[in-house]
This record gives structure tokens, C-alpha cells and sequence, in this order.
């Protein structure tokens, strides 16, 4: 199940980038900018069952690793 962490707080609409923590898994899901600019994208090595995503350093205020200071679990 997947637990909402947070949006951005300075998205334009309100909608993009989020975060969110899988319990399941013990992932982080996260919703974000779609990195299409092809000289990024050649500086790493993506398998094709992966994508890659951006967000703002400011989203890490959402981790509970952060919140509490420290490695705890969320």
C-alpha cells in the first residue's frame, strides 16, 4: 500500500512532484519531472524496464529519515 509523503510545495499547481512511501516494499515512489534531454540521459546507464524521473533537493523534507533526524525507518 502506498502511503502519501508529500508534494512540492512550490509546484505551480499543486500536483507534481510527490512522493510517496511503498509499505510493502520498503521503497520510495515518486512522482516527478520526466527526464527526456538527451545529453542527460547519456551520462547513465538506464536498463529498458527503467525511467528516470527529477525532483527538487526541497522534496527531501518528506523523508522520514529526515523529519526525524536520523536512519529511522518510515
Amino acid at each position: 500500500m502506498l502511503r502519501f509523503l508529500g508534494k512540492d510545495p512550490q509546484s505551480p499547481n499543486g500536483d507534481s512532484p510527490t512522493l510517496y512511501y511503498d509499505e510493502e516494499r520498503d521503497t520510495y515512489v515518486f512522482q516527478g519531472w520526466k527526464v527526456t534531454d538527451p545529453k542527460r540521459l547519456a551520462q547513465m546507464s538506464i536498463p529498458e524496464h527503467e525511467t528516470v524521473i527529477e525532483f527538487p533537493r526541497r522534496m527531501m523534507q518528506f523523508f522520514p529519515e529526515v523529519q526525524s533526524g536520523g536512519g529511522a525507518s518510515a
